[in-house]
Formats: structure tokens, C-alpha cells, sequence
């Protein structure tokens, strides 16, 4: 593909403006009218890079990337769809489809694994708003301008952020209160800033956001990550946009800070790895001393072939890259639809991880994302005459599960962590005890920052 065919001016797709895309009328009626449907519960929004490069029309609606950024009416119940056609096509009802669509998001348990209730650090007994602390080396930073993304993935668990339900999302507008908790925190390695995806801000508004953690009071920050899908919706961040290179010198200004500066690309398919400009993108981003790690979800529908995993992890590999984490499909929105049994993901995995060599072998999966930790399946064996699962926490709420094996019995419908029960007769798994992990303390900043101060001129005084 020649780089003069890819544009270079960013032009979205939601809704209400897909109609004006060309290949909008290639679709049949049902797939145009479930686009229309079942958007007002789920995000929609793709552009025109992905729309003529990454989809092959003549797949569609099997296109593993159509799937991946267009909603399908399967998404949601039958009967889900079947009224909220009606509402939207029919009545015409914007109060009673809002009512409806709300209920239907509740449904689809809008934000897994504690992020609301478990995950929001607090400073003098109140949330910050846009911080997640989940495990103890890394805090994850919202700004409010990252909050979109260059197109949607319709399995995003992060779905809430983006369809206006105001009380469940994160974001924060300045930096001030995550500087000031990580000065507070300093077994806080790691900072990872999020999204919905970062770099849809420009250079400028990114670099207030990471400048300040620069600074030598928080010397103990060693990684600054940034999650992004732009390397494969919006390769032309890193190549081409107005403020390309200064995002590169911006990298540049981190590592020569004597910090790693971790871009963290989301990858669902070989194909999106495939295009001259998004490998063009990875060279770009290693060449300035950053480094790019390469994860994505397995995903029911999209990429289920091991040999697109094998292909995606080894061209990542060649062009400077990591291979990081294959994930499992979260408990959120249309999961039904996305979802694998846990038994076929890790044969998935393991067929892949057949395929490649070593330096592609630092890609751990299938790993969930659960409430307790990050919880790997190493295997499946046979083990006193039972066939069970063999799994780890990679990363857990209490730093003392991390890498302590543990064994559930073999389901072969069990699609996440809930459904597993333990192996050899016991009732509850380790991580199930009684004594829940510690609670985070708090820390007033006041009380923190006079500490700090009383510190420092006790050492002068020495």
C-alpha cells in the first residue's frame, strides 16, 4: 500500500454522520438499522482510516475489524433489540428510549472488577476524581481531554466513558492532585495515564500532563505508560499529524529524564500491523528510546486464529516491539457476544505460542482482569485423577497472591474468573478467605506534605 493512499487529515464517524461515508451504502438495510439501533446503548465512532484500510468490504459483516468498530444487533437481547427498534424507528420516543437504554447499560454491569468502588484512591477522606489505585506499584491517571479515542472498539470494557453516563466516568482536568498523591505514595512506580485513549490530545496538552512527573520529588515514578489504540486506528499520530514530531521529542524528553517512557498499543488483529504506515509508527516510537508493548483481548468473532496472534506478535517483534498480554474478554457490556470459554482461550494461546520464537515469548495470556488481580491460566492438567485449571495471579490486590498458584476444576463452559470453583474438594479459593486484603490508607495531604517537611529539616539539621 503506498503511504500517499493513507489520509492524513483525521475525519470521525458516529451515528449521526456515517450516512456520509461512501461505504456506508454497501451495507445492507439490516446492518445500517442495527448500526442505528443498537449505537444509543453502546459507543459508535470509526474514521476514515480504518473505514478504507483495515476493513475488506468484501468480508463483511464477518470482517474481524467491521465487527470489531460496528455495532451488530447480537449485542444485545433479542428481545432487547426488538423494542428499542421499535422506540428508535417507530415511536420516536427520546425520553422513553433513554429510560430504556439506561436499563439495558445497568444491565451490562457498566464497570467491572471494583474500578468504581474499590479502585478510586481518597485523600482526606474524598475521592480524586479521575485516579484509579488498584494494585500498589501503579496509579492510573484519566485525563478529561483523553477521554475519546480515534474509533471504538465495540468490546471495550471501558464503554461507560464514552456514552454520557456522567456519575460512572473517570477523567481529571488537571494534574495537581495526582502529583500531589503520588508525592505521598512513594512505593509508586508507575504511571499509567488512560482513557479512552490519550493521544487524541494534542502534543501540548499531553506534555501538561506529563511534564510535571518529571520533576525530582517524584524521582520514585520510574515509568510513565501510555494506553493507546491510535497505533492501529490512527497510526498517523506518530508519522504524520501536525505535532508528529513533537510528540516524538516529547518521548525523547521523558527518556532523557531517566525514566521509561512505555507506550502501551492495543492490537486486536494482524491486520491492523499489516499497513506500511502503522509499522512506520512502531519505528517511530522505539527510535526515540520509548518502548512499545503490544496487547489486546482475545475476542470471540475477531481473533480466534492463532496464526493472526502468531503473525501480529512476530511483526511486532521485527519492528522493535513487545508482546505483552493476550487478555480475556471482560464481564462488561455485550459479552455474550464476545466472549470464550476460559478452556478455548488458553488452547488459542498455547497454539500460538507454539508458532513464534523465544523473542515473541514474553506475551502472557490468556490473563482476566478480575476483581481480586490479574489471574493467568498457566494450563490445564490432570492432577490426583482431576482435570483442572492451573492458574497464578500476575498482578492482585495483595501483593502476597502475586505468582502463588492455585487450581480450579476444569469447566469447559466457564468464561471467567466467577464461574471457576476450586479444585480438591475445597470450598473457597485462597484469595476467598475471610481476611480481605489491606485496605489502602489514607493519607491527608496537609498531615503529608508538613511530614515531609518536618523530614527535611531534620536531615539539614544532621
Amino acid at each position: 500500500m503506498s503511504a500517499l493512499s493513507v489520509p492524513e487529515k483525521f475525519k470521525p464517524y458516529t451515528r449521526q454522520s456515517i450516512q456520509q461515508a461512501r461505504q456506508w451504502e454497501w451495507l445492507p438495510f439490516e446492518l445500517r438499522e442495527a448500526v442505528q439501533v443498537v449505537s444509543r446503548v453502546l459507543p459508535f465512532r470509526t474514521n476514515e482510516y480504518v473505514m478504507e484500510h483495515l476493513i475488506d468490504w468484501n468480508n463483511v459483516p464477518d470482517d474481524p475489524i467491521y465487527r470489531l468498530t460496528f455495532p451488530h444487533r447480537d449485542m444485545l437481547q433479542e428481545d432487547e433489540y426488538a423494542r428499542l427498534r421499535e422506540l428508535v424507528l417507530v415511536r420516536r420516543d427520546e425520553e422513553e428510549i433513554a429510560r430504556y437504554v439506561h436499563s439495558i447499560r445497568m444491565r451490562m454491569n457498566p464497570h467491572p472488577a471494583g474500578q468504581m468502588t474499590h479502585n478510586v484512591p481518597r485523600v482526606n477522606d474524598a475521592p480524586l476524581k479521575g485516579l484509579q489505585h488498584k494494585y500498589k506499584e501503579t496509579v492510573l491517571f484519566f485525563p478529561s481531554a483523553g477521554q475519546t479515542c480515534h474509533a471504538y472498539c465495540t468490546f471495550c470494557f471501558r464503554w461507560p466513558q464514552f456514552v454520557g453516563m456522567d456519575d460512572m466516568k473517570f477523567d481529571a482536568r488537571e494534574t495537581h492532585e495526582l502529583v500531589a498523591y503520588l508525592k505521598s505514595h512513594p512505593d509508586v512506580t508507575d504511571v499509567l495515564i488512560t482513557g479512552g485513549d490519550p493521544m487524541i490530545m494534542n502534543t501540548r496538552s499531553l506534555a501538561e500532563f506529563i511534564e510535571p512527573l518529571l520533576a525530582p520529588e517524584l524521582a520514585h515514578i520510574q515509568n510513565i505508560r501510555i494506553g493507546t489504540k491510535s497505533v492501529a486506528y490512527w497510526p498517523q499520530r506518530f508519522v504524520s499529524d501536525r505535532d508528529a514530531d513533537d510528540l516524538l521529542r516529547l518521548f525523547e524528553k521523558v527518556v532523557a529524564a531517566g525514566k521509561n517512557m512505555a507506550i502501551m498499543g492495543h492490537y486486536n488483529h494482524a491486520v491492523e500491523l499489516r499497513q506500511e504506515i502503522a509499522q512506520k509508527a512502531v519505528k517511530r516510537i522505539v527510535g526515540t528510546g520509548a518502548t512499545l508493548r503490544m496487547q489486546g483481548p482475545l475476542i470471540r468473532h475477531i481473533n480466534e486464529d492463532p496464526k493472526s496472534w502468531a503473525e501480529l506478535w512476530t511483526t511486532g517483534v521485527r519492528l522493535g516491539a513487545i508482546p505483552y498480554y493476550m487478555f480475556v474478554e471482560r464481564d462488561t457490556g455485550p459479552r455474550e457476544y464476545f466472549q470464550l470459554p476460559l478452556a478455548r482461550a488458553h488452547e488459542i494461546f498455547q497454539q500460538a505460542y507454539q508458532m513464534v520464537s523465544g523473542l515473541s515469548r514474553t506475551v502472557r495470556g490468556p490473563s482476566m482482569s478480575a476483581f481480586p488481580g490479574k489471574v493467568v491460566i498457566d494450563g490445564v492438567a490432570t492432577i490426583a485423577g482431576e482435570k483442572v485449571f492451573a492458574l497464578q495471579f500476575l498482578q492482585a490486590r495483595n501483593a502476597d497472591w502475586v505468582r502463588k498458584p492455585f487450581y480450579a476444576k476444569f469447566d469447559e463452559n466457564a468464561t471467567w474468573l466467577d464461574h471457576l470453583k476450586p479444585a480438591f474438594g475445597k470450598d473457597k479459593f485462597f484469595f476467598e478467605s475471610d481476611e480481605a486484603a489491606p485496605e489502602r490508607k489514607v493519607i491527608p495531604l496537609a498531615l503529608a506534605a508538613a511530614a515531609r517537611t518536618h523530614a527535611g529539616s531534620q536531615s539539614n539539621a544532621a
